[in-house]
C-alpha cells in the first residue's frame, strides 16, 4: 500500500485527478518514489482502499455540499486534513458542507490550470517537502561508523536531511542538548543495532526517547547478531555478510532497501504525531470550554475559545523556529481567515535556550504566538481572559 494518500472528494472537475497526479509525479521522482505505488491519488470511491496508518491529506472540491458527506465526517474523525477547494469567486457557504466552512479554503486562481499551487499545498499537508524529511542515524562509532556513514551519504542524495552525530555537531556545543534538540526534530531513527548497541548510555537513551515521543525506528541488525530486545513503533531488517562488499559497504540492493523502509516509516510517523498533536490540542482546547472545528491547509487546526476568540494553530512535528513563526504568520495574512495564528508543537527534547528564545518572541511579537500542545489547556486559559 502506498506510503502517501491524497483523496480527492466533492465535486472536482473532469480530469483532476489526473492533473494532479502529474504534479505529484514530479515531485516523486525526486525522491525516488512512483505512483500509485509510494504515493497515491485517491476519489472518493476509490477511498476505502486507503492505508489508514500512512500520510492522508484530503482535498474537497466544491459544489454540492451533501456530496461525500460520510467520508468527510470520518476523516475528520481520524484527525485527516482536509482542504475545502472552489474556483477564484466562488462561494463558500453554498458549496462546501456546513462542518468544513470553518477551515480556509483554497481558491484556484483562472490562470493556474495545471494546479501547482495546489499540488504544492497538498504536498506540504502530505510532509512531503524536502525540508520536512529528517532522519536520525543511531550507532555505536566503534561498530558501525562505516555504515552509518554511508547511510548519511546515501539517504541525503534522496532528499533526506539526514542527522549524523560525527557530522553535525560541532566543536563547541554542548553534545547532549543538541543530540536530544535534533532526536526530537526527526521522523525517523535508523538504529544500527550492533552487537553492543547498548554498551553506551548515548544509544540506550536514544532509543528510549525515541519511543517516548513516537517517533518511528528502523532497526538494522548487524551479522550474527541476535537483538535482545522487542521495541514497538519498529521494522527490522537483518543483514548478512554477503550484504558487504570487500571494502565494509552495504551493496545497492539493500541499501534500497533501507531507503524504501526509513519511507514507510516515515509516512507512519507524520501520520501519527500530527495525530498526536491534534488530539491533544483537541481534548485540552474542550477541556476549557472551547471548540475544535476542524483540520485543513497546512494541517491548521481551527480552534474557538469560549470568549470567542478564534485561533488558527500550524502543527510543526520536530522544532519550531523563528523563520517557522514568520511562516505562519504570512501564512496567516495570505488567508485572510481573521483567526489569530499561532505554531503549536510538542516541547519535549528541545534545547532549553531554544525554548527560552521561543519565550522571548512571544513576548515581543504579538501578531503570532507559539503554543506547547501538551500544556495547551494551561495556556489557552490564559489567553481566555
Amino acid at each position: 500500500m502506498a506510503n502517501y494518500e491524497l483523496l480527492v472528494l466533492g465535486s472536482p472537475p473532469p480530469g483532476t485527478g489526473d492533473i494532479l497526479t502529474t504534479r505529484l509525479m514530479e515531485v516523486a521522482d525526486q525522491f525516488g518514489m512512483t505512483i500509485p505505488d509510494d504515493l497515491a491519488v485517491r476519489s472518493a470511491a476509490d477511498a476505502g482502499n486507503r492505508n489508514a496508518t500512512a500520510s492522508i491529506a484530503a482535498l474537497y472540491f466544491g459544489g454540492d455540499p451533501a456530496v461525500d458527506a460520510g467520508l468527510v465526517d470520518e476523516l475528520e474523525a481520524a484527525c485527516v486534513p482536509i482542504v475545502p477547494v472552489v474556483p477564484e469567486g466562488g462561494k463558500v457557504s453554498t458549496t462546501i458542507p456546513a462542518e468544513l466552512q470553518a477551515i480556509n479554503a483554497f481558491f484556484i486562481a483562472p490562470s493556474d490550470a495545471g494546479l501547482y499551487a495546489l499540488a504544492a499545498l497538498a504536498l506540504e499537508c502530505l510532509g512531503l517537502l524536502r525540508r520536512q524529511r529528517r532522519v536520525f542515524v543511531s550507532y555505536r562509532r566503534d561498530d558501525s561508523r562505516t555504515l552509518a556513514v554511508q547511510l548519511h551519504d546515501e539517504l541525503s542524495g534522496r532528499g533526506f536531511d539526514v542527522f549524523l552525530d560525527t557530522h553535525d555537531i560541532l566543536p563547541g556545543d554542548v553534545f547532549q542538548e543538541l543530540l536530544w534538540h535534533r532526536l526530537a526534530d526527526c521522523d525517523v531513527v535508523i538504529m544500527l543495532d550492533t552487537k553492543d548497541y547498548f554498551g553506551s548510555k548515548w544509544t540506550k537513551q536514544e532509543l528510549g526517547r525515541s519511543l517516548a515521543q513516537g517517533i518511528q525506528i528502523l532497526r538494522v541488525i548487524w551479522p550474527g547478531h541476535t537483538p535482545t530486545r522487542h521495541l514497538s513503533l519498529s521494522d527490522a531488517m537483518q543483514l548478512t555478510d554477503a550484504d558487504f562488499d570487500p571494502g565494509g559497504q552495504l551493496v545497492a540492493r539493500r541499501i534500497d532497501e533501507v531507503v524504501r523502509r526509513t519511507e514507510s516509516l516515515r509516512s507512519r510517523s507524520v501520520a501519527s504525531r500530527h495525530r498526536e498533536i491534534a488530539g491533544s490540542l483537541r481534548v485540552q482546547v474542550e477541556r476549557i470550554g472551547g471548540k475544535f472545528e476542524g483540520i485543513g491547509a497546512h494541517r491548521a487546526m481551527a480552534l474557538t475559545l469560549p470568549n470567542g476568540l478564534a485561533i488558527q494553530a500550524y502543527p510543526v512535528v520536530g522544532v519550531p523556529t523563528a523563520e517557522l513563526l514568520n511562516d505562519v504568520h504570512d501564512k496567516a495574512l495570505a488567508a485572510k481567515h481573521g483567526r489569530f495564528p499561532c505554531l503549536a508543537y510538542d516541547h519535549h527534547g528541545i534545547r532549553p535556550a531554544w525554548r527560552s528564545h521561543l519565550e522571548w518572541l512571544d513576548k515581543q511579537v504579538k501578531e503570532v504566538r507559539a503554543l506547547r500542545v501538551f500544556d495547551a489547556a494551561w495556556e489557552l486559559a490564559e489567553w481566555d481572559s
